[in-house]
């Protein structure tokens, strides 16, 4: 898992629950990870229009109304998030003489584009309150 959807799903949550404007600082200290990763995460947050921004000496993060409703598989989209996935490959496309060679990489990138599929349909079940309301209630 990509450590930018943790930032992301852990400020919004936070963010949820605080309900105001919410600084870089503020946020880093709670996610525990520095003021600049939050502010480059929460960049592309702003641009999928879950948060807004207000600058200055009072600035910060603010949730949007809808924010609450946000899935899990919203905001992976929103960040590009590939949960499964490999740089490597076995075999090779050009040994045409051996079919297991040659066909193992086309394999195994179908069969890890369906996990992350399957995951990403899974969060679509999850909502930004759905988290909230789970770390609450305990």
């Amino acid at each position: 898992m990509k450590s930018d959807f943790i930032v992301a799903v852990h400020g919004l949550v936070y963010l949820h629950h605080k309900g105001c404007i919410t600084s870089s600082e503020e946020l880093a200290k709670n996610i525990c990870t520095n003021p600049a990763r939050v502010r480059k995460v929460m960049a592309k947050v702003k641009k999928m229009g879950l948060v807004t921004t207000r600058e200055g000496h009072v600035g910060g993060y603010c949730p949007c109304p809808s924010l609450g409703k946000a899935s899990l598989s919203m905001i992976a989209d929103g960040l590009n998030t590939v949960f499964v996935e490999t740089k490597w490959h076995s075999g090779s496309e050009d040994n045409t003489k051996c079919l297991v060679c040659s066909g193992m990489a086309g394999i195994f990138d179908d069969l890890y584009d369906k996990l992350d599929q399957n995951c990403k349909k899974e969060l679509s079940k999850i909502t930004i309150q759905k988290i909230e309301k789970e770390i609450f209630n305990k």
